[in-house]
């Protein structure tokens, strides 16, 4: 038999590379030097020192107490992706995306100082042992799992969390408008960190009461005390992989099931299953994968679950079966004008 017989060569023809897919190999493998660049804003407070208007390079950098070659090396790679603008040579000024590198509320700063961290970055540079042993990339460089690691390390699990709260705030009045709340009820937000997703929904629907649920730790930094919510929530403490808080109509799972494998996911899901009411909804806010090679925010978020957790993103149909190992099934799908979209399931 020929090698061109062999049914393990007949799909192997050299698709012919362009110089222009060698700069798309070239543009990617580049990409850790695009999220240092993000950082070095951040980390300066470049966009900071921009809200009044455009700066020259040298008085930026006098500002920002750093070197103006650099700096401008820098903001001439950002600014060719959208992130500043070069006005005129060697004067540079904010853009929508760069805001959200600024050290303000409802800004991106505390999520991409945590992406980009050396914890997070050793991590996923070793996505090549998680794709060779399964295991999450960050328990083999870190010697412990991510939240684990996180317990024993106060400053790390700070940066997480107000990373987590800066990638939330953008999207929670987004999802408290989307999706169709009852007149009335009690939203239990499972995992719900310090809070910010309830506050909005109860800001947003005055005839709701809620329970923020999360561990001890995270739920003792709450951001619930306002008056306009006075008497309208509590807050419980404990673990969701064993119970949740019964009395709940709407729970909620903002970015939980994508932290965790199936049968992980299953625990939390039979835990809310065993208080929720016949005619009550379990909504996760997750992403939902397309299928195919669209390109997608997805997709990307897939491969850090990998690297450092055992989670992953889902498509729509993991997300059924999911539910219905579970006990819930799957009703619909809303999506929001951000990322996540609103998985919704009714007990069975």
């Amino acid at each position: 038999m020929s090698a061109t017989d062999d049914p393990a060569t007949e799909h192997t023809a050299d698709p012919h590379p362009t110089p222009e897919d060698a700069l798309v190999v070239l543009d990617l493998h580049f990409g850790t030097l695009y999220a240092s660049a993000l950082r070095t804003a951040a980390v300066h407070r470049i966009p900071d020192h921009l809200t009044r208007g455009p700066l020259a390079v040298d008085e930026l950098a006098r500002r920002a107490g750093v070197r103006a070659d650099p700096l401008r090396r820098v903001l001439r790679l950002l600014a060719s992706r959208g992130i500043f603008r070069e006005t005129e040579p060697g004067v540079y000024t904010l853009t929508a995306t760069a805001a959200l590198l600024q050290d303000a509320p409802g800004s991106l700063r505390d999520m991409v100082l945590f992406g980009t961290s050396d914890m997070m970055v050793r991590a996923c540079a070793r996505l090549d042992e998680a794709v060779r042993t399964g295991r999450p990339a960050f328990d083999v460089v870190h010697g412990a799992p991510f939240f684990d690691y996180l317990a024993a390390h106060p400053d790390a699990q700070a940066r997480f969390d107000n990373g987590m709260a800066s990638l939330s705030g953008p999207l929670d009045d987004v999802i408290a408008a989307t999706y169709p709340f009852p007149d009335s009820g009690t939203v239990v937000d499972v995992g719900g960190g310090q809070g910010s997703l309830l506050a909005a929904v109860l800001r947003r629907h005055p005839g709701l009461t809620g329970v923020l649920f999360d561990q001890e730790r995270t739920v003792a930094g709450h951001r619930l005390d306002s008056g306009e919510l006075a008497g309208r929530w509590r807050v419980e403490s404990g673990d969701f992989f064993t119970a949740v808080p019964a009395g709940g109509d709407r729970y909620f799972l903002k970015h939980i099931l994508h932290d965790w494998d199936d049968e992980e996911c299953l625990r939390i899901l039979r835990a809310v299953r065993a208080v929720v009411p016949p005619d009550g909804r379990l909504v996760a806010v997750d992403t939902v994968m397309p299928e195919g090679d669209t390109p997608d925010l997805s997709k990307t978020l897939d491969v850090a679950m990998l690297a450092v957790l055992k989670g992953r993103e889902r498509t729509r149909d993991e997300f059924a079966s999911l539910f219905e190992r579970g006990g819930f099934r799957l009703t619909r799908v809303i999506d929001t004008p951000g990322f996540p979209a609103l998985v919704e399931a009714e007990p069975v």
